[in-house]
């Protein structure tokens, strides 16, 4: 058995219905973990379900607004039911808005931050009582390049604001959880082709955006945050915790 064998684990991942939440879900299970899928449109789910246990694994799908705390603890209570444990959590669920500061609603900035921050914690919460119950855990945040830099041709304030707090929140559950044998740490893509970054993906300014700030000059691909995710849910990662590890092509090096 290798040090990024995954036989045996359960992993949970939200934002599961599309886009980095699907190939996070496929990494985990190619590398043999039994996930817990969740996200709000049941029925995109139950594609992506069937995708996974393609895979040989077992999968459930479970409708989960991550906005609605009840939702959440209902959720991890029926993971728990279900496969008696959680090892890995893959806290994905993400929202982006992009609005000048002065003239940005409250909604809006609001919507940004309970999404992207706010569930991330709460989420972290109730998965994380299991995992100290069992004295073993594996918690993933997603963050971003903009958990420490901001971009100087966008308007992302709300968004920049919810990564950088993402990093500062796993720094520390990071610290709190240690004593009970889980890591936390997150992961901070780029800008990757899906479904919330369709739009601005397909703007020829933002590819000249990228080709100007990125050094590899180039979007992620698909796949290349796979071995970021594996690291942080296997064992190979058993004295890492409470970092931030960038997968963006050069671009906060600069």
């Amino acid at each position: 058995m290798g040090i990024f064998d995954l036989k045996g684990k359960v992993a949970v991942v939200t934002g599961a219905s599309s886009g980095l939440g699907v190939q996070f879900a496929k990494a985990l299970a190619a590398q043999g973990a039994n996930l817990a899928i969740l996200a709000r449109r049941q029925e995109r789910l139950d594609e992506v379900k069937k995708v996974i246990e393609g895979l040989g694994v077992r999968c459930l799908a479970l409708k989960c607004d991550v906005l609605k705390n009840d939702e959440i603890k209902a959720v991890v209570a029926k993971v728990k039911e279900h496969y008696g444990r959680i090892d890995i959590l893959v806290n994905n669920a993400g929202t982006a808005r992009s609005n000048p500061a002065e003239s940005q609603s409250d909604d809006d900035w609001n919507a940004v931050i309970d999404t992207n921050l706010n569930s991330v914690y709460f989420v972290a919460r109730e998965v994380g009582k299991v995992m100290i119950e069992q004295k073993y855990g594996k918690i993933i945040n997603i963050g971003s390049i903009h958990s420490s830099v901001a971009m100087a041709t966008s308007t992302l304030n709300a968004y920049c604001t919810s990564k950088g707090g993402v990093l500062l929140l796993t720094k520390a559950l990071a610290t709190e959880w240690a004593k009970y044998n889980i890591t936390v740490n997150a992961i901070g893509p780029a800008y990757f082709a899906s479904e919330m970054t369709d739009a601005v993906m397909s703007n020829p300014n933002f590819i000249n955006v990228v080709k100007t700030y990125c050094p590899m000059g180039r979007p992620g691909n698909a796949g290349e945050l796979d071995g970021a995710v594996i690291y942080f849910a296997s064992d190979a990662s058993s004295y890492t915790t409470g970092q931030l590890l960038s997968v963006d092509g050069g671009w906060t090096a600069i």
